[in-house]
């Protein structure tokens, strides 16, 4: 009897879930780090993989019968295709059960973190096209697109190197799709460590004045639960079940979205495909995939439930539920299916990026944070810095010890900067893009594109909103 692919893969990714929430609650050094159960999950199905355990077996006598590892072949694919669903579920979420405010109102409100935020993201371009022209290229014969890889894994994160593995076959490079990945796990453990060390020096230099020490956490806190009867809920139902599950109606909502987003790149290959693909021999949307355009997809969703839709039916605590589960699914399956052979054939290229991408998203924090978001700009930064190496939730991990109470406008700020940033880089339009446009351009135009957009962004983030943010903390003072 052969049970269904799908099914099978969920419920070994619920095991390793469960086996990674055991280690998380039980060992001290996962609790000190914050080290989300997801990941640890995830390290664990490598480990059981074809990738690591079948290795293993390929040489021990007797022990052939591992060779693929705890999965067959059917779930290892089936895994290696949900990140691609869940993370096109996240983007298309992202901007439903949100008022959409004006340009002016954000600029006003998020101004500074949308400055920094593009800056910083430029910036791995810049610096990874530079490696990729004068070094990865020439001395390891990489193509010119593993430019794009420091922004994909660390700005862009787990969710985007795993749902940018079909433009990574696509475009010949197969194998770049788990050097993207790996250096988003690198960048996630390095994030949180490194953050956590900054946290605390923030907090000793005084400078973190809302934070909340890590000795005064219970024991449930450091294992990852709530303290005992303040556990949530993910919110009231919108509507009654006997006549439509509440949840039924979000996903819903979700899937309009993602369709949305499919006719919108439907009808951009087409055009490409019409206009100027066979013009001039360009071709970018066909190499696109679908998230970016599923994020459209929900703001246009949300604009129209705004106005035509006269009722409350979309429930942003659900949603939140939602896109975590879809997260937490993503990275367990994604790192589970990493291809270790690819990154150690490939690891000096590998150590040179993850430590290009480390060293910059540093140098950003303590070069620039202070001078482009003066007001709280430890709050602002930590979570910003979280943010750039890997994963939001990182971002909002290391904001959660130094602003427990939310007493700054730091997540605010924030979640108006998405709005500037996301449909942009960090798992954009043109971080979707930027392969495609690569070899379509040559990558010294993508340098020089890349290059100007940084030092624009850099501009304003110093000389507009750190000298103004400076002179109105004097002139309060």
């Amino acid at each position: 009897m052969e049970f269904n692919s799908v099914l099978l893969a969920f419920v070994l990714i619920a095991v390793l879930l469960a086996a990674g929430m055991l280690m998380r609650m039980t060992i001290p050094f996962f609790q000190k780090y914050f080290i989300p159960t997801s990941l640890i999950a995830g390290l664990i199905g490598l480990l059981v993989s074809k990738e690591a355990l079948g290795k293993l077996g390929a040489v021990i006598p007797g022990a052939a019968f591992l060779e693929n590892g705890i999965y067959t072949e059917k779930v290892y694919e089936t895994m290696r295709e949900i990140p691609e669903v869940a993370i096109t579920i996240i983007f298309a979420s992202l901007f439903l059960g949100k008022k959409i405010p004006g340009i002016k109102k954000i600029w006003e409100i998020a101004g500074p973190q949308v400055a920094y935020g593009q800056t910083v993201s430029w910036a791995q371009y810049v610096v990874g096209l530079l490696l990729a022209i004068f070094l990865l290229k020439p001395v390891f014969d990489l193509p010119p697109i593993a430019g794009a890889l420091i922004e994909i894994g660390f700005e862009g994160g787990p969710g985007t190197a795993a749902g940018m593995r079909g433009t990574f076959d696509a475009l010949d490079f197969p194998e770049g799709a788990s050097l993207a990945l790996g250096l988003a796990t690198v960048g996630i453990l390095t994030g949180v460590i490194t953050g956590i060390i900054i946290v605390n020096w923030g907090i000793k230099k005084g400078i973190a004045k809302q934070a909340k020490k890590a000795s005064e956490l219970s024991e449930r806190e450091r294992k990852g639960l709530y303290p005992e009867g303040k556990e949530k809920t993910a919110g009231e139902l919108s509507t009654k079940t006997e006549s439509i599950e509440g949840f039924t109606v979000n996903f819903l909502f979700i899937f309009v979205a993602i369709g949305l987003g499919m006719l919108l790149l439907k009808g951009l290959v087409l055009l490409e495909e019409a206009t100027w693909g066979p013009a001039f021999d360009i071709e970018v949307i066909k190499h696109v995939p679908l998230f970016p355009m599923a994020l459209l997809g929900g703001v246009a969703t949300q604009l129209l439930y705004s106005k035509f839709i006269p009722y409350k039916l979309i429930d942003k605590k659900v949603l939140a539920r939602i896109e975590g589960f879809s997260l937490d699914v993503l990275i367990v399956a994604s790192v589970a299916t990493l291809s270790i052979s690819a990154i150690s054939e490939n690891i000096m290229p590998f150590l040179i990026l993850a430590g290009a991408g480390i060293a910059l998203n540093l140098a950003a924090f303590f070069l620039l944070a202070k001078r482009m978001m003066p007001e709280y700009w430890l709050e602002r930064g930590v979570l910003q810095f979280g943010q750039s190496m890997g994963m939001t939730t990182t971002g909002l991990l290391l904001l959660q010890i130094v602003d427990p109470e939310k007493e700054t406008s730091t997540l605010e700020g924030f979640g108006y900067k998405q709005i500037l940033f996301e449909p942009v880089v960090g798992g954009g339009l043109f971080t979707a893009a930027s392969m495609p446009l690569i070899v379509q351009f040559g990558p010294v135009a993508l340098l020089i594109g890349t290059g100007v957009l940084f030092l624009i962004w850099l501009a304003i983030g110093l000389f507009y909103f750190g000298k103004k943010n400076s002179q109105r903390a004097q002139s309060e003072g």
